[in-house]
C-alpha cells in the first residue's frame, strides 16, 4: 500500500497486490462518484514488433473486440452498450491497453468481458480484413499530411533500425502481409497474466476489487515458455538534415534531439524485460527535460510561442514535446511557417533552443514553468480513468506507484543551473526535418 498526495488533491491510497499467477493489481478507492474505471496494461506494443510485422500491435487492438470463442462482434458491442459502459483498446509504442468504465453495479460484468477478450480472442478473418483496409487508408492519408511526413522523416533519421523509427500503424507493405496467424502468435506470446497490470480506480474497496479480479482471472496461467527478452538495436547519435519537397502552403520545420528514457537502466535500454519487483529509478535528467519542454513549448505563454509567433510573427503553430519512453526518447521542437520564412524560421527555432544552454532561466521563468507543469499534472488526475491510467503507466514503466510523489518533488527541486546543464547535455546536436515547397526546403 502506498500513500500518494498532491498539494491540490485529496490523499489517495493506492493498494498494490500481486496475484499468484503474476497479475499486478493496483486499486485506488475513490467514492466521489458511482463510477469504476480500469486500465489493463500489457507490456507489449510496437516496441516489441519485428520490422517485417510493423503495425501488428495496432491491428490486434483494432480486432481484439471483434470476436471471442463464445461472442461475436455484435454481441460484444451489445453487452457494453446495454449498460451504458465503455470498453476500448489501444496499442502504443511501449504498452498495449484495454480500458473499461462502468457504474459500480455493472463493473463485474465488464471485467468478465474484458477477461474473455484478453484470454480468447479469435481475430475473425472478415473483421481482420476490414480493419486492415481501414489501416491502409489511414497510412495513405497520413502520407498527404505535411506534419506527419516531417515527423516520420525525423523519427526514421533518429532511430534507424530501432522499432521506434516506424509509425505504430506500420507501413503499407507490412500491414498488407499480416495474417491471422501473426495476430494469434503475438497474442500467445504477450497476452499472459505475468505480463499484465490492472489499475482500478473508483467506488470499490481494494479487497473487493482484488477478490473480483481473482475470481475472473485467477485461474489464468502463463505458458511454460518465459517472456521473450527484447533485443532492440542500439540508437546511435548521427544528426542529419533531411528534406521532403511537397507543394504545400506552409513549411513544417522540426528539430529533434536524442534524450534519455524515463527509466535509468544499468544496461542497454530494451535488452531486458522490466520485472514486477522493486521499482526502478527514473533517469536523473528526466524531470529537468520535462520542465524545459514545458517552458519551451507548452501553451500560449511558452518561449517558442511568445518569441516566434507573438513577437516575430513567424509561426502558424509552434510547440515542443519530450516523449516518455522505455528506450531512448526524443525531445522535439516544431513550427509551421510560411514557405518564404523557412530559413529564418529554422534559424529562430534553433536560436531559442540553443539559448536554454547559454542563459539560465530567470527565477520568474523557472517558477512559472514549475507552476504550469505541476498544475497540469494535478489536473491530469481528476477522473477515475485518469487516476487508473497514471498509476498503471508508472507500474508498466517499472517506476512503481511511488513515482507519483517522486516526480513532483523532482520538479519542485530543479534549479536554473541544473536545467541549463541538462540543456547543454542534450539540446546541442539536432536532427533536422523539413517539409515544404521545393523552392523553400530544397
Amino acid at each position: 500500500m502506498t500513500l500518494c498526495t498532491t498539494d491540490s488533491q485529496p490523499v489517495q491510497l493506492v493498494h498494490r497486490t500481486t496475484l499468484s499467477n503474476g497479475i499486478v493489481v493496483l486499486v485506488t478507492e475513490n467514492p466521489t462518484a458511482d463510477i469504476i474505471a480500469a486500465r489493463l496494461f500489457l507490456r507489449a506494443g510496437s516496441r516489441w514488433e519485428q520490422a517485417h510485422q510493423a503495425g501488428l500491435s495496432h491491428l490486434i487492438s483494432a480486432v481484439l473486440t471483434k470476436g471471442t470463442a463464445t461472442l461475436s462482434s455484435l454481441e460484444i458491442a451489445e453487452q457494453v452498450e446495454s449498460v451504458g459502459a465503455s470498453l476500448g483498446t489501444d496499442a502504443t509504442t511501449d504498452y498495449f491497453l484495454l480500458s473499461l468504465k462502468a457504474v459500480s453495479a455493472d463493473f463485474k460484468e465488464m471485467l468478465i468481458l474484458a477477461g474473455e477478450l484478453l484470454r480468447s480472442p479469435t481475430f475473425p478473418e472478415k473483421e481482420l480484413e476490414l480493419e486492415r483496409r481501414l489501416t491502409l487508408q489511414a497510412i495513405r492519408s497520413q502520407q498527404e499530411q505535411p506534419f506527419t511526413v516531417a515527423y516520420d522523416q525525423l523519427r526514421s533519421s533518429m532511430y534507424g533500425n530501432h522499432p521506434y523509427a516506424l509509425s505504430g500503424l506500420g507501413t503499407e507493405v507490412t500491414v498488407s502481409q499480416l495474417s491471422q496467424t501473426d495476430l494469434l502468435g503475438y497474442h500467445h506470446t504477450f497476452f499472459r497474466p505475468d505480463n499484465l497490470i490492472i489499475s482500478v480506480a473508483g467506488r470499490i474497496q481494494p479487497e473487493v476489487a482484488v477478490s473480483l479480479i481473482e475470481s475472473v482471472l485467477g485461474d489464468w496461467q502463463s505458458p511454460d515458455e518465459p517472456l521473450p527478452i527484447l533485443q532492440s538495436p542500439p540508437v546511435l547519435e548521427n544528426p542529419v538534415h533531411k528534406t521532403t519537397a511537397q507543394e504545400t502552403q506552409q513549411s513544417i520545420l522540426m528539430l529533434g534531439y536524442l534524450a534519455p528514457a524515463v527509466v535509468s537502466l544499468p544496461s542497454q535500454p530494451g535488452s531486458q524485460p522490466i520485472s514486477h519487483g522493486s521499482p526502478s529509478q527514473s533517469h536523473p535528467d528526466y524531470a529537468a527535460l520535462k520542465l524545459l519542454n514545458t517552458h519551451l513549448g507548452n501553451g500560449l505563454s511558452s518561449r517558442l510561442f511568445v518569441e516566434l509567433r507573438e513577437k516575430r510573427g513567424l509561426a502558424y503553430e509552434v510547440s515542443a514535446f519530450y516523449t516518455t519512453r522505455l528506450d531512448t526518447a526524443q525531445f522535439v521542437a516544431y513550427m509551421g511557417t510560411a514557405s518564404e520564412n523557412t530559413a529564418i524560421g529554422l534559424e529562430g527555432l534553433q536560436f531559442e533552443i540553443d539559448r536554454l544552454g547559454v542563459i539560465p532561466l530567470s527565477a520568474e521563468e523557472l517558477q512559472a514553468a514549475k507552476n504550469k507543469m505541476l498544475g497540469q499534472y494535478a489536473l491530469g488526475k481528476q477522473t477515475n480513468a485518469q487516476i487508473a491510467q497514471t498509476f498503471g503507466w508508472y507500474e508498466t514503466l517499472g517506476l512503481g506507484i511511488e513515482f507519483d510523489q517522486t516526480f513532483q518533488k523532482q520538479i519542485a527541486s530543479i534549479t536554473a543551473e541544473q536545467a541549463q546543464a541538462v540543456a547543454r547535455r542534450y539540446l546541442t546536436k539536432p536532427y533536422v526535418s523539413l517539409v515544404g515547397p521545393a523552392s523553400a526546403v530544397g
